[in-house]
């Protein structure tokens, strides 16, 4: 017996060491695990909620959508309800118990044709000076070699033939990039594509905050002609070298005001200052657009979830859509 009790007592600290280290591995674990099932819990609830911004974002959508296809007008103007789809975005917020949507439509018509620049391998000067002096507007901060290069960069991408425009890119250029492609020598299929073009870079293409986005500014929708009464102001300045940021202005503020007939192409003419200023003919018209960029964003908190697509007015379908 007393043999039996020096061996424990010769044991005692390596047993209490063994038990401490036991306890240290059970609550380490129950540490884990309960860091585990929180994060779990986290993952569960932010999957919730974007499901259901998602879906309120595709309420606003539908909405913006419902506004395009229930606009009677004969022309297209600024004064429109779907020119003015915040008012939709305000009034969201009483439809749902968490969140609320933000709506923004652009009219695609409003923009510069891409799909019209290049028509086989004949080139569309009209356009292609259009896009150069948009490029050259100050906001860009682009200088003129770097405009001209990013223009004859997409007639090369675009034309049906391998021969380079000016100083512009085909085959052999995109296939020398650290991930080589060939030019494509076809209509663009989206407006993403261009930054597969030389010289478009994501800040040129998407903007910044103090740059304008590229592609808010063009299109490959619609007849080729720019509807002068929903151009942006950028666009109203690339229709002519003699429209001024001070005309450009004027000529937004006029057209805004309810009292203003716009249904003539020429009502330009009446803006106080382009009495003067002449924009051709064929590059402009009033006519009712059928092609409409659709943004809308779920809102909660400090969560969001975007859904964007294009929708085409008539037949009512909906050609494009993304879910950021």
């Amino acid at each position: 017996m007393k043999r039996f009790k020096k061996i424990l007592q010769s044991h005692s600290g390596v047993a209490l060491i063994i038990v401490i280290l036991i306890i240290s591995i059970l609550v380490a674990a129950a540490l884990e695990l309960n860091r585990s099932s929180r994060a779990d819990i986290y993952s569960a609830t932010n999957i919730s909620d974007g499901l259901k911004l998602t879906y309120i974002a595709k309420s606003g959508f539908y909405g913006a959508a419902a506004l395009l296809i229930n606009s009677k007008n004969e022309y297209e103007t600024l004064r429109d309800d779907w020119a003015n789809a915040e008012v939709l975005s305000v009034r969201s917020g009483s439809l749902f118990t968490h969140g609320h949507f933000m709506v923004r439509i652009e009219d695609e018509k409003g923009k510069i044709p891409l799909h019209k620049l290049v028509n086989g391998g004949t080139v569309n000067a009209d356009i292609k000076d259009m896009l150069i002096r948009l490029l050259q507007l100050p906001e860009f901060n682009l200088d003129g070699r770097k405009s001209s290069e990013i223009v004859d960069a997409i007639i090369d991408w675009v034309d049906d033939n391998n021969e380079m425009t000016g100083t512009g890119a085909e085959s052999p250029y995109y296939a020398s990039l650290s991930t080589p492609y060939a030019a494509k020598n076809a209509p663009l299929d989206c407006i993403e594509e261009l930054l597969m073009i030389k010289g478009i870079t994501q800040e040129v293409f998407a903007g910044t905050k103090e740059k304008p986005a590229l592609s808010q500014l063009v299109t490959i929708y619609g007849t080729g002609v720019v509807s002068i009464n929903t151009a942006p102001k950028m666009v109203l300045r690339a229709l002519s070298p003699d429209i001024t940021v001070t005309l450009a202005d004027k000529i937004d503020e006029y057209r805004r005001s309810k009292s203003h007939d716009l249904s003539s192409v020429d009502w330009y003419k009446k803006v106080p200052g382009m009495g003067s200023v002449t924009i051709k003919p064929e590059l402009i018209d009033v006519a009712k657009s059928n092609y409409f960029s659709i943004y809308a964003t779920g809102v909660a908190d400090k969560m969001s979830r975007n859904i964007s697509g294009v929708m085409q007015r008539s037949p009512s379908r909906i050609i494009q859509w993304r879910r950021d």
